[in-house]
């Protein structure tokens, strides 16, 4: 006997913290972001919705049809592209403890509060060889729709912890000697420091303070991203993770 079909809440209720929490699942939607998180953690993928009318082709997974009514009513996006995929939480994600092997590049974000901003960067990490990201609790949900989207299926392509204790996390990198490296306006390291290193943890602040004094104080370098000031005083934070992630691509 087949399981009996979720009601349609059940999905909509999962652009929210609490429905994941409940879940244990997040949404990803659009065809090339499945593809991504299948790509990355095939096992992951616990179902697929689509419109009647556009048949997915992805092979061994559950595949439920509803109506273009239907997939509006429960998608979290502007312009829905007609299909969805439902995926297990990581179970990690909330543990105050790294994986047992972080790997040589970690991206610590403080307090980013942007969704769009934390996806864009995890899609980032991603790209540039990062092994994880390292958010703190007040941090926007990287598992949140419009982080997802923006991270273009990416979130399961790193290691994610999210958690208080991020400073005891920091703390320990270090002692394992990596260079925390902090993105700061102030700084006087030039960006080439991340080429030179071979374990680093890169931190990135909020978007309107920066990073907390504490950060600050315990980095081993501070470094900046040389701008003309007059025409732009800083840059997005997103921007500034891609180029120093991107330089510490280099070292590869």
């Amino acid at each position: 006997m087949s399981a009996p079909l979720k009601p349609l809440k059940w999905y909509r209720d999962l652009a929210t913290r609490k429905g994941r929490l409940a879940a244990g699942a997040f949404a990803v939607e659009g065809d090339r972001a499945i593809r991504q998180i299948i790509s990355a953690q095939p096992e992951k993928v616990v179902e697929i919705l689509s419109v009647e009318k556009r048949p997915p082709d992805f092979k061994g997974y559950p595949v439920r049809l509803i109506t273009e009514t239907q997939f509006r009513a429960i998608s979290s996006t502007r312009t829905p592209q007609g299909i969805m995929a439902v995926v297990r939480m990581p179970a990690e994600i909330d543990s105050p403890e790294l994986p047992p092997d972080p790997g040589s590049r970690v991206l610590l974000l403080e307090d980013i509060q942007d969704p769009g901003n934390i996806g864009t960067l995890i899609r980032s990490a991603a790209a540039f060889g990062y092994s994880g990201v390292l958010l703190t609790a007040k941090s926007a949900d990287p598992l949140s729709p419009k982080c997802v989207q923006s991270s273009a299926g990416t979130v399961m392509a790193v290691w994610l912890r999210r958690t208080n204790r991020y400073m005891e996390l920091v703390r320990h990198l270090q002692a394992n000697s990596y260079c925390l490296v902090a993105a700061d306006p102030s700084g006087f390291e030039d960006p080439s420091v991340l080429s030179r290193r071979e374990k680093v943890l890169l931190a990135l602040g909020n978007e309107a303070a920066g990073l907390s004094k504490q950060l600050l104080n315990a980095a081993d370098c501070r470094l900046r991203i040389p701008t003309v000031r007059e025409k732009a005083e800083s840059l997005n934070v997103a921007a500034a993770g891609a180029i120093c992630m991107y330089l510490s691509f280099q070292r590869r």
